[in-house]
Protein backbone atom coordinates (compact mmCIF):
# COMPACT_ATOMS: atom_id res chain seq x y z
CA UNK A 1 0.00 0.00 0.00
CA UNK A 2 1.25 3.22 -1.21
CA UNK A 3 2.11 6.30 1.68
CA UNK A 4 -0.58 8.85 1.39
CA UNK A 5 0.78 12.01 0.23
CA UNK A 6 0.70 14.65 2.92
CA UNK A 7 -0.50 18.17 3.01
CA UNK A 8 1.97 20.61 5.20
CA UNK A 9 -0.41 20.24 8.33
CA UNK A 10 0.17 16.50 8.24
CA UNK A 11 3.67 17.18 8.10
CA UNK A 12 3.92 19.48 10.75
CA UNK A 13 2.28 16.74 12.98
CA UNK A 14 4.82 14.30 12.14
CA UNK A 15 7.60 17.00 13.09
CA UNK A 16 5.36 17.40 16.57
CA UNK A 17 5.70 13.85 17.00
CA UNK A 18 8.78 13.17 16.53
CA UNK A 19 9.48 16.39 19.21
CA UNK A 20 7.53 13.89 21.53
CA UNK A 21 4.67 16.31 22.02
CA UNK A 22 1.91 14.57 24.51
CA UNK A 23 -0.79 17.58 24.40
CA UNK A 24 -1.53 20.47 22.38
CA UNK A 25 -3.50 22.88 23.89
CA UNK A 26 -6.05 25.31 22.40
CA UNK A 27 -9.13 25.84 20.16
CA UNK A 28 -9.56 24.71 16.48
CA UNK A 29 -10.86 28.02 14.60
CA UNK A 30 -11.15 28.31 10.92
CA UNK A 31 -7.69 28.76 9.44
CA UNK A 32 -6.20 26.41 11.89
CA UNK A 33 -8.49 23.32 10.85
CA UNK A 34 -6.42 21.64 8.66
CA UNK A 35 -3.86 21.29 11.44
CA UNK A 36 -6.78 20.28 13.80
CA UNK A 37 -8.35 17.98 10.90
CA UNK A 38 -4.10 16.19 11.34
CA UNK A 39 -4.04 15.26 14.81
CA UNK A 40 -7.21 13.31 14.22
CA UNK A 41 -5.40 9.98 13.93
CA UNK A 42 -2.29 11.13 15.63
CA UNK A 43 -0.65 10.32 18.77
CA UNK A 44 -1.26 13.66 20.38
CA UNK A 45 -3.72 14.42 23.06
CA UNK A 46 -5.26 17.67 21.83
CA UNK A 47 -6.53 19.36 24.64
CA UNK A 48 -9.67 21.77 23.81
CA UNK A 49 -9.63 24.85 26.32
CA UNK A 50 -12.46 26.96 26.69
CA UNK A 51 -9.46 30.16 26.27
CA UNK A 52 -6.89 30.63 24.27
CA UNK A 53 -5.12 32.22 27.44
CA UNK A 54 -5.69 28.93 29.04
CA UNK A 55 -4.68 27.08 26.59
CA UNK A 56 -1.21 29.13 26.58
CA UNK A 57 -0.73 28.70 30.32
CA UNK A 58 -1.35 24.94 30.47
CA UNK A 59 1.47 24.70 27.91
CA UNK A 60 3.48 27.22 29.93
CA UNK A 61 2.91 24.43 32.95
CA UNK A 62 3.43 21.60 31.25
CA UNK A 63 6.75 23.11 29.84
CA UNK A 64 8.29 24.17 33.26
CA UNK A 65 7.53 20.53 35.13
CA UNK A 66 8.61 18.41 32.28
CA UNK A 67 11.82 20.59 30.69
CA UNK A 68 10.46 19.53 27.22
CA UNK A 69 8.46 22.68 25.38
CA UNK A 70 4.83 22.50 25.63
CA UNK A 71 2.46 22.99 22.74
CA UNK A 72 -0.11 25.57 22.55
CA UNK A 73 -2.48 26.34 18.92
CA UNK A 74 -5.05 28.95 18.34
CA UNK A 75 -6.35 30.14 15.63
CA UNK A 76 -5.33 33.89 13.68
CA UNK A 77 -6.75 37.63 15.40
CA UNK A 78 -8.11 37.40 18.16
CA UNK A 79 -7.08 33.69 18.87
CA UNK A 80 -3.84 34.79 18.73
CA UNK A 81 -4.24 38.15 20.61
CA UNK A 82 -5.50 35.90 23.55
CA UNK A 83 -2.37 33.82 23.82
CA UNK A 84 0.07 36.51 24.04
CA UNK A 85 0.12 37.17 28.30
CA UNK A 86 0.74 33.05 28.56
CA UNK A 87 3.46 33.07 25.76
CA UNK A 88 4.99 36.22 27.53
CA UNK A 89 4.85 34.12 30.76
CA UNK A 90 6.95 31.23 29.47
CA UNK A 91 9.20 33.62 28.05
CA UNK A 92 9.80 35.49 31.18
CA UNK A 93 9.69 32.69 33.29
CA UNK A 94 11.94 30.86 31.40
CA UNK A 95 9.54 27.76 30.44
CA UNK A 96 9.84 25.92 27.06
CA UNK A 97 6.87 26.68 25.10
CA UNK A 98 6.08 26.39 21.28
CA UNK A 99 2.78 28.76 20.12
CA UNK A 100 1.25 27.90 16.88
CA UNK A 101 -1.21 29.80 15.34
CA UNK A 102 -3.30 29.82 12.10
CA UNK A 103 -3.11 32.83 9.64
CA UNK A 104 -4.75 34.28 6.58
CA UNK A 105 -3.35 33.32 3.25
CA UNK A 106 -0.15 34.59 1.65
CA UNK A 107 -2.56 35.92 -1.01
CA UNK A 108 -4.35 38.54 1.31
CA UNK A 109 -1.33 39.27 3.20
CA UNK A 110 -0.42 42.54 1.04
CA UNK A 111 -4.14 43.43 1.09
CA UNK A 112 -6.67 44.41 3.90
CA UNK A 113 -8.28 41.00 4.86
CA UNK A 114 -10.43 39.62 7.86
CA UNK A 115 -8.31 39.26 11.43
CA UNK A 116 -5.42 40.04 9.57
CA UNK A 117 -2.33 40.99 12.00
CA UNK A 118 1.42 41.20 11.45
CA UNK A 119 1.60 38.05 14.11
CA UNK A 120 5.18 37.14 13.94
CA UNK A 121 5.78 40.44 14.66
CA UNK A 122 3.67 40.78 17.55
CA UNK A 123 5.04 37.49 18.95
CA UNK A 124 9.06 38.49 17.87
CA UNK A 125 9.32 40.46 21.52
CA UNK A 126 7.96 38.06 23.66
CA UNK A 127 9.49 35.03 22.81
CA UNK A 128 12.99 33.48 21.25
CA UNK A 129 12.11 33.17 17.86
CA UNK A 130 9.43 33.62 15.61
CA UNK A 131 8.67 32.33 11.96
CA UNK A 132 5.97 32.56 9.43
CA UNK A 133 5.94 29.21 6.97
CA UNK A 134 5.84 30.82 3.60
CA UNK A 135 6.81 27.49 1.61
CA UNK A 136 5.43 23.76 2.67
CA UNK A 137 9.29 22.74 2.60
CA UNK A 138 10.50 24.62 5.35
CA UNK A 139 8.05 22.89 7.56
CA UNK A 140 10.74 20.26 9.11
CA UNK A 141 13.07 22.97 9.76
CA UNK A 142 10.95 25.39 11.16
CA UNK A 143 9.53 23.17 13.88
CA UNK A 144 13.02 21.80 14.40
CA UNK A 145 14.07 25.43 15.39
CA UNK A 146 11.16 26.53 16.96
CA UNK A 147 11.87 23.22 19.55
CA UNK A 148 15.38 23.75 19.75
CA UNK A 149 15.52 27.31 20.50
CA UNK A 150 12.78 26.52 23.00
CA UNK A 151 14.31 24.20 24.94
CA UNK A 152 18.30 25.61 25.00
CA UNK A 153 19.26 27.29 28.16
CA UNK A 154 17.51 29.73 28.82
CA UNK A 155 14.28 28.28 28.12
CA UNK A 156 11.67 30.31 26.63
CA UNK A 157 8.43 30.89 24.26
CA UNK A 158 8.76 30.61 19.95
CA UNK A 159 6.08 30.56 17.42
CA UNK A 160 5.28 29.63 14.39
CA UNK A 161 2.39 31.20 12.00
CA UNK A 162 1.19 28.84 9.26
CA UNK A 163 -0.87 30.37 6.74
CA UNK A 164 -3.89 28.78 5.95
CA UNK A 165 -3.05 27.87 2.41
CA UNK A 166 0.21 26.93 3.02
CA UNK A 167 -1.29 24.64 5.36
CA UNK A 168 -3.42 22.80 2.72
CA UNK A 169 -0.59 22.86 0.21
CA UNK A 170 0.76 19.13 -0.40
CA UNK A 171 4.07 18.03 -0.24
CA UNK A 172 7.15 16.20 -1.12
CA UNK A 173 7.53 12.40 -0.16
CA UNK A 174 11.24 13.43 0.12
CA UNK A 175 10.10 15.70 3.37
CA UNK A 176 10.23 14.17 6.73
CA UNK A 177 10.47 15.38 10.17
CA UNK A 178 14.06 16.13 10.99
CA UNK A 179 15.65 14.13 13.81
CA UNK A 180 16.29 15.71 17.47
CA UNK A 181 19.73 16.10 18.12
CA UNK A 182 21.37 14.06 20.81
CA UNK A 183 21.28 15.41 24.20
CA UNK A 184 24.74 17.48 24.23
CA UNK A 185 27.68 16.24 26.11
CA UNK A 186 28.38 17.79 29.41
CA UNK A 187 30.56 21.69 28.70
CA UNK A 188 32.84 21.92 31.88
CA UNK A 189 33.70 25.22 33.37
CA UNK A 190 37.56 26.22 33.20
CA UNK A 191 39.60 25.05 35.32
CA UNK A 192 41.09 28.22 35.79
CA UNK A 193 37.77 29.55 37.30
CA UNK A 194 36.92 26.82 39.11
CA UNK A 195 40.23 26.62 41.04
CA UNK A 196 39.36 31.11 41.51
CA UNK A 197 36.03 30.25 42.63
CA UNK A 198 37.56 27.94 45.03
CA UNK A 199 40.12 30.40 46.53
CA UNK A 200 37.63 33.27 46.55
CA UNK A 201 34.99 30.82 49.25
CA UNK A 202 37.99 30.10 50.95
CA UNK A 203 38.90 33.31 52.01
CA UNK A 204 35.52 34.38 53.00
CA UNK A 205 34.39 35.16 56.26
CA UNK A 206 30.88 34.97 55.16
CA UNK A 207 30.01 33.89 52.36
CA UNK A 208 26.30 32.92 51.27
CA UNK A 209 24.48 31.11 48.48
CA UNK A 210 21.80 32.65 46.64
CA UNK A 211 20.22 29.85 44.13
CA UNK A 212 18.01 31.11 41.48
CA UNK A 213 15.40 28.46 38.79
CA UNK A 214 18.48 28.01 36.63
CA UNK A 215 20.23 25.42 39.20
CA UNK A 216 16.56 23.96 38.85
CA UNK A 217 16.55 23.66 35.53
CA UNK A 218 19.94 22.03 35.54
CA UNK A 219 19.32 19.25 38.17
CA UNK A 220 21.76 20.26 40.44
CA UNK A 221 19.56 20.03 43.49
CA UNK A 222 21.46 17.56 44.75
CA UNK A 223 25.05 18.85 43.68
CA UNK A 224 23.91 22.03 45.61
CA UNK A 225 23.27 20.73 48.24
CA UNK A 226 25.93 18.89 49.06
CA UNK A 227 27.92 21.86 48.18
CA UNK A 228 26.54 23.58 50.87
CA UNK A 229 26.78 20.96 53.94
CA UNK A 230 30.07 20.00 52.78
CA UNK A 231 31.35 24.13 53.04
CA UNK A 232 28.57 24.97 55.70
CA UNK A 233 27.19 27.78 53.21
CA UNK A 234 23.65 29.00 54.10
CA UNK A 235 21.18 29.01 51.18
CA UNK A 236 18.97 31.71 49.99
CA UNK A 237 16.86 30.71 47.27
CA UNK A 238 14.38 32.37 44.93
CA UNK A 239 11.07 31.53 44.73
CA UNK A 240 11.10 29.91 41.33
CA UNK A 241 14.12 28.01 42.49
CA UNK A 242 11.95 26.46 45.54
CA UNK A 243 13.05 23.41 46.94
CA UNK A 244 16.49 23.40 44.97
CA UNK A 245 17.36 22.49 48.68
CA UNK A 246 15.41 20.54 51.20
CA UNK A 247 13.39 23.11 53.38
CA UNK A 248 14.73 20.75 56.58
CA UNK A 249 18.38 20.81 55.64
CA UNK A 250 20.68 23.14 58.21
CA UNK A 251 21.28 25.09 55.83
CA UNK A 252 18.02 26.35 53.71
CA UNK A 253 17.24 29.98 54.22
CA UNK A 254 14.08 30.86 53.13
CA UNK A 255 13.27 32.14 50.02
CA UNK A 256 14.09 35.69 48.64
CA UNK A 257 11.98 37.95 46.48
CA UNK A 258 8.63 39.66 48.16
CA UNK A 259 9.31 43.76 47.73
CA UNK A 260 9.26 44.06 51.01
CA UNK A 261 12.85 43.21 52.77
CA UNK A 262 12.55 40.58 54.44
CA UNK A 263 14.72 38.06 57.05
CA UNK A 264 16.05 36.56 54.07
CA UNK A 265 17.49 39.83 52.74
CA UNK A 266 19.21 40.49 56.06
CA UNK A 267 21.61 37.13 55.38
CA UNK A 268 22.55 38.37 51.62
CA UNK A 269 23.35 41.99 53.14
CA UNK A 270 25.48 40.65 56.02
CA UNK A 271 27.68 38.42 53.02
CA UNK A 272 31.18 39.25 51.68
CA UNK A 273 30.57 37.09 49.50
CA UNK A 274 27.30 35.99 47.35
CA UNK A 275 27.90 32.71 45.30
CA UNK A 276 24.99 32.80 42.80
CA UNK A 277 24.02 29.46 41.56
CA UNK A 278 21.66 29.46 38.45
CA UNK A 279 20.79 32.80 39.37
CA UNK A 280 18.09 34.66 37.35
CA UNK A 281 18.24 38.68 37.39
CA UNK A 282 14.24 38.69 36.62
CA UNK A 283 12.90 37.44 40.01
CA UNK A 284 15.41 39.38 42.37
CA UNK A 285 17.15 42.27 41.56
CA UNK A 286 20.85 42.66 42.37
CA UNK A 287 20.18 46.16 43.11
CA UNK A 288 17.78 45.08 46.64
CA UNK A 289 21.02 43.14 47.78
CA UNK A 290 23.49 44.66 46.50
CA UNK A 291 22.74 48.37 45.80
CA UNK A 292 26.63 49.61 47.39
CA UNK A 293 27.92 47.18 45.43
CA UNK A 294 30.40 46.21 47.96
CA UNK A 295 29.60 42.36 47.85
CA UNK A 296 31.82 40.22 46.13
CA UNK A 297 30.04 37.88 43.87
CA UNK A 298 30.76 34.23 42.35
CA UNK A 299 28.69 33.48 39.18
CA UNK A 300 28.05 29.41 38.67
CA UNK A 301 25.71 29.09 35.62
CA UNK A 302 24.95 27.12 32.47
CA UNK A 303 25.28 30.38 30.28
CA UNK A 304 27.34 33.45 31.24
CA UNK A 305 26.17 36.71 33.95
CA UNK A 306 23.61 39.43 32.81
CA UNK A 307 25.35 42.47 32.58
CA UNK A 308 24.30 44.90 35.36
CA UNK A 309 25.97 47.26 36.97
CA UNK A 310 24.91 45.48 40.78
CA UNK A 311 25.98 42.52 39.72
CA UNK A 312 29.68 42.19 38.34
CA UNK A 313 31.01 39.19 38.94
CA UNK A 314 34.57 38.38 40.23
CA UNK A 315 34.63 35.25 39.05
CA UNK A 316 32.24 33.34 36.22
CA UNK A 317 32.13 29.54 36.28
CA UNK A 318 30.12 28.91 33.19
CA UNK A 319 29.38 24.68 32.37
CA UNK A 320 27.66 22.19 33.92
CA UNK A 321 26.28 23.32 37.18
CA UNK A 322 26.56 20.12 38.83
CA UNK A 323 30.13 19.27 37.91
CA UNK A 324 31.29 23.00 38.33
CA UNK A 325 29.65 22.70 42.47
CA UNK A 326 31.55 19.49 43.14
CA UNK A 327 34.68 20.41 41.47
CA UNK A 328 34.82 23.59 43.39
CA UNK A 329 34.05 21.87 46.70
CA UNK A 330 36.75 19.30 45.81
CA UNK A 331 39.00 22.35 45.97
CA UNK A 332 38.65 24.23 49.05
CA UNK A 333 37.47 24.53 52.28
CA UNK A 334 35.22 25.69 55.33
CA UNK A 335 34.91 24.55 59.20
CA UNK A 336 32.83 27.95 60.47
CA UNK A 337 29.22 27.37 61.44
CA UNK A 338 27.24 30.43 59.70
CA UNK A 339 25.98 31.36 63.13
CA UNK A 340 24.28 34.39 61.80
CA UNK A 341 22.35 33.01 59.49
CA UNK A 342 21.64 30.40 61.76
CA UNK A 343 20.05 33.07 64.29
CA UNK A 344 17.86 34.85 61.42
CA UNK A 345 16.40 31.88 60.75
CA UNK A 346 15.66 30.74 64.53
CA UNK A 347 14.27 33.89 64.83
CA UNK A 348 11.94 33.67 61.45
CA UNK A 349 11.09 30.12 62.31
CA UNK A 350 10.10 30.66 65.95
CA UNK A 351 7.63 34.22 64.48
CA UNK A 352 5.92 31.24 62.57
CA UNK A 353 5.65 28.24 64.92
CA UNK A 354 2.64 31.29 66.42
CA UNK A 355 0.37 30.30 63.80
CA UNK A 356 -0.18 26.86 64.04
CA UNK A 357 -2.55 26.43 66.04
CA UNK A 358 -4.10 29.79 65.52
CA UNK A 359 -8.08 29.74 65.16
CA UNK A 360 -9.14 33.16 64.45
CA UNK A 361 -11.38 33.80 61.06
CA UNK A 362 -11.55 35.20 58.76
CA UNK A 363 -8.20 32.70 58.48
CA UNK A 364 -4.53 34.22 58.70
CA UNK A 365 -2.64 33.71 55.67
CA UNK A 366 -0.13 32.16 57.82
CA UNK A 367 -2.02 29.81 58.83
CA UNK A 368 -3.56 28.67 55.82
CA UNK A 369 -0.04 28.04 54.32
CA UNK A 370 0.58 25.82 57.42
CA UNK A 371 -2.10 24.26 56.81
CA UNK A 372 -1.56 23.24 53.44
CA UNK A 373 2.07 22.46 53.75
CA UNK A 374 1.27 19.90 56.89
CA UNK A 375 -1.65 18.56 54.45
CA UNK A 376 0.36 17.99 51.24
CA UNK A 377 3.52 14.91 51.14
CA UNK A 378 6.57 16.36 50.15
CA UNK A 379 6.19 15.50 46.35
CA UNK A 380 2.64 16.74 45.92
CA UNK A 381 2.47 19.90 44.12
CA UNK A 382 1.38 23.22 45.32
CA UNK A 383 0.48 25.80 42.01
CA UNK A 384 0.41 29.68 42.78
CA UNK A 385 -1.90 32.14 40.92
CA UNK A 386 0.10 35.76 41.50
CA UNK A 387 -1.53 38.20 44.29
CA UNK A 388 -1.23 38.68 47.71
CA UNK A 389 -1.40 34.91 48.49
CA UNK A 390 1.45 34.62 46.29
CA UNK A 391 3.94 36.37 48.46
CA UNK A 392 2.30 34.85 51.60
CA UNK A 393 3.63 31.28 49.98
CA UNK A 394 7.03 32.56 48.97
CA UNK A 395 7.91 33.41 52.12
CA UNK A 396 6.36 30.77 54.23
CA UNK A 397 5.94 27.54 51.49
CA UNK A 398 8.83 25.13 52.51
CA UNK A 399 9.78 22.80 50.45
CA UNK A 400 11.51 19.61 50.01
CA UNK A 401 11.75 19.01 46.72
CA UNK A 402 12.16 20.77 43.06
CA UNK A 403 9.25 21.79 41.20
CA UNK A 404 6.81 20.98 44.07
CA UNK A 405 6.02 24.44 44.56
CA UNK A 406 5.43 26.00 40.90
CA UNK A 407 5.66 30.06 40.60
CA UNK A 408 5.38 32.47 38.30
CA UNK A 409 7.92 35.01 39.38
CA UNK A 410 9.21 36.44 36.18
CA UNK A 411 6.15 37.75 33.91
CA UNK A 412 4.34 37.33 37.25
CA UNK A 413 0.91 36.98 35.34
CA UNK A 414 -2.44 36.54 36.98
CA UNK A 415 -4.75 33.70 36.01
CA UNK A 416 -2.29 30.98 35.48
CA UNK A 417 -3.46 29.20 39.03
CA UNK A 418 -6.36 26.83 37.46
CA UNK A 419 -4.76 25.81 34.00
CA UNK A 420 -1.55 25.59 35.85
CA UNK A 421 -3.31 22.94 38.15
CA UNK A 422 -4.79 21.14 34.68
CA UNK A 423 -1.44 20.79 32.98
CA UNK A 424 0.17 19.94 36.36
CA UNK A 425 -2.54 16.74 37.13
CA UNK A 426 -1.85 15.62 33.13
CA UNK A 427 1.88 15.80 33.96
CA UNK A 428 1.85 14.06 37.36
CA UNK A 429 -1.82 11.98 37.94
CA UNK A 430 -0.54 10.53 40.85
CA UNK A 431 0.17 13.32 42.86
CA UNK A 432 -2.23 15.71 44.95
CA UNK A 433 -2.35 19.41 42.87
CA UNK A 434 -3.84 22.63 44.82
CA UNK A 435 -3.71 25.25 43.04
CA UNK A 436 -3.72 28.33 45.48
CA UNK A 437 -5.32 31.40 44.30
CA UNK A 438 -6.82 34.74 44.95
CA UNK A 439 -10.86 35.67 44.41
CA UNK A 440 -9.09 37.81 41.34
CA UNK A 441 -6.58 35.70 39.64
CA UNK A 442 -9.16 32.85 40.36
CA UNK A 443 -11.62 34.60 38.12
CA UNK A 444 -9.62 35.35 35.36
CA UNK A 445 -9.92 31.77 33.96
CA UNK A 446 -12.43 29.65 36.00
CA UNK A 447 -14.10 28.63 32.58
CA UNK A 448 -11.04 26.11 32.56
CA UNK A 449 -12.76 24.07 35.58
CA UNK A 450 -14.63 22.68 32.37
CA UNK A 451 -11.52 21.49 30.54
CA UNK A 452 -10.77 19.55 33.60
CA UNK A 453 -13.63 17.83 34.05
CA UNK A 454 -13.98 17.06 30.84
CA UNK A 455 -10.59 15.31 31.04
CA UNK A 456 -11.63 13.55 34.14
CA UNK A 457 -9.02 15.35 36.14
CA UNK A 458 -9.13 15.56 40.21
CA UNK A 459 -7.42 18.83 41.78
CA UNK A 460 -8.22 21.18 44.75
CA UNK A 461 -9.01 25.17 43.76
CA UNK A 462 -8.08 26.55 47.52
CA UNK A 463 -9.13 30.70 47.02
CA UNK A 464 -8.26 33.32 49.19
CA UNK A 465 -11.58 35.46 49.28
CA UNK A 466 -11.28 39.20 50.89
CA UNK A 467 -13.38 40.39 47.94
CA UNK A 468 -10.84 42.96 46.27
CA UNK A 469 -7.42 42.74 44.34
CA UNK A 470 -5.36 42.17 47.56
CA UNK A 471 -1.88 42.80 46.52
CA UNK A 472 -2.58 45.97 45.02
CA UNK A 473 -4.30 47.28 48.27
CA UNK A 474 -1.29 46.15 49.89
CA UNK A 475 0.41 48.01 48.08
CA UNK A 476 -1.77 50.98 48.19
CA UNK A 477 -1.61 51.06 51.80
CA UNK A 478 2.03 51.10 52.28
CA UNK A 479 2.40 54.13 49.55
CA UNK A 480 -0.96 55.82 50.15
CA UNK A 481 -2.21 54.94 53.71
CA UNK A 482 -5.53 54.03 52.23
CA UNK A 483 -7.02 52.02 49.05
CA UNK A 484 -9.41 52.69 46.51
CA UNK A 485 -10.78 51.02 43.10
CA UNK A 486 -9.71 47.71 44.24
CA UNK A 487 -13.11 45.71 45.66
CA UNK A 488 -15.50 43.97 44.05
CA UNK A 489 -18.28 41.43 44.51
CA UNK A 490 -18.18 37.41 44.10
CA UNK A 491 -20.33 34.93 43.15
CA UNK A 492 -21.18 32.02 45.54
CA UNK A 493 -18.14 29.97 44.76
CA UNK A 494 -19.69 26.75 46.28
CA UNK A 495 -22.62 26.92 43.93
CA UNK A 496 -20.28 28.05 40.72
CA UNK A 497 -18.46 25.16 41.50
CA UNK A 498 -21.98 22.97 41.77
CA UNK A 499 -23.07 25.09 38.08
CA UNK A 500 -19.41 23.49 36.78
CA UNK A 501 -20.14 20.08 37.71
CA UNK A 502 -17.10 20.76 40.43
CA UNK A 503 -17.29 20.09 44.11
CA UNK A 504 -17.58 23.11 46.42
CA UNK A 505 -16.89 23.84 49.99
CA UNK A 506 -16.81 27.02 52.17
CA UNK A 507 -14.59 26.84 55.12
CA UNK A 508 -16.45 28.78 58.15
CA UNK A 509 -13.93 28.46 60.70
CA UNK A 510 -10.46 27.75 60.89
CA UNK A 511 -10.41 24.08 61.92
CA UNK A 512 -12.70 23.48 58.75
CA UNK A 513 -9.95 23.70 56.21
CA UNK A 514 -8.27 20.70 57.05
CA UNK A 515 -11.38 18.07 56.78
CA UNK A 516 -12.10 19.94 54.13
CA UNK A 517 -8.78 19.36 52.06
CA UNK A 518 -9.23 15.40 52.79
CA UNK A 519 -12.56 15.69 51.72
CA UNK A 520 -11.47 17.34 48.35
CA UNK A 521 -9.13 14.68 47.25
CA UNK A 522 -11.78 11.84 47.92
CA UNK A 523 -13.24 13.37 44.70
CA UNK A 524 -13.45 12.62 41.11
CA UNK A 525 -13.98 16.11 40.16
CA UNK A 526 -11.97 19.52 40.75
CA UNK A 527 -12.98 20.94 44.10
CA UNK A 528 -13.14 24.66 44.95
CA UNK A 529 -12.58 25.67 48.51
CA UNK A 530 -13.60 29.28 49.87
CA UNK A 531 -11.90 30.63 52.69
CA UNK A 532 -12.21 34.04 53.82
CA UNK A 533 -8.66 35.39 54.65
CA UNK A 534 -7.58 38.26 56.86
CA UNK A 535 -5.33 40.33 55.10
CA UNK A 536 -5.05 42.83 57.71
CA UNK A 537 -1.86 41.09 58.02
CA UNK A 538 -0.37 42.45 54.92
CA UNK A 539 0.10 46.06 56.16
CA UNK A 540 0.86 44.20 60.07
CA UNK A 541 3.99 42.57 57.90
CA UNK A 542 5.24 45.41 56.31
CA UNK A 543 5.19 47.32 60.16
CA UNK A 544 7.11 44.29 61.02
CA UNK A 545 9.44 43.72 58.87
CA UNK A 546 10.38 47.58 58.62
CA UNK A 547 11.56 46.79 62.67
CA UNK A 548 13.08 43.53 61.63
CA UNK A 549 15.54 45.97 58.58
CA UNK A 550 16.21 48.10 61.71
CA UNK A 551 16.90 45.48 64.37
CA UNK A 552 20.46 45.71 65.17
CA UNK A 553 21.15 42.27 66.45
CA UNK A 554 20.24 40.87 63.05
Amino acid sequence: MENKQLNTAELMVKCLEAEGVEYIFGIPGEENLALVAALKNSSIQFVTTRHEQGAAFMADMYGRLTGKAGVCLSTLGPGATNLVTGVADAQGDGAPLVAITGQVGTDKMHITSHQLLDLTKMFEPITKRAKIVVRPDTIGEIVRLAFKYAESERPGATYIDLPVNISKMMVSDEEKPLKRAKANLKEFASMQNVELAAAEIFRAQNPVILAGSGAVRAGASHALTHFAEELKIPVVNTMMAKGVIPIDNPYAMMTVGIPQKDYANKILESADLVIAVGYDLVEFAPAVWNQQRKIKIIHIGSSPADTNKCYQCTVEVVGDMTESLNSIARRTTRNTEPEHAIKVYKRFSEEQKLYEEDDSFPMKPQKIIHDVRKFLGKDDILVSDVGAHKMWIGRLYGCYQPNTCIISNGFASMGIGVPGAVAAKLVHPDKKIITITGDGGFAMNSQELETAVRLGLNFAVLIFNDSGYGLIKWRQLDQYGESHNVDFTNPDFVKLAEAMNCKGYKVEKAGDLMPILEEAFKQKVPAIIDCAVDYSENTKLTEHLKKICEDPEL
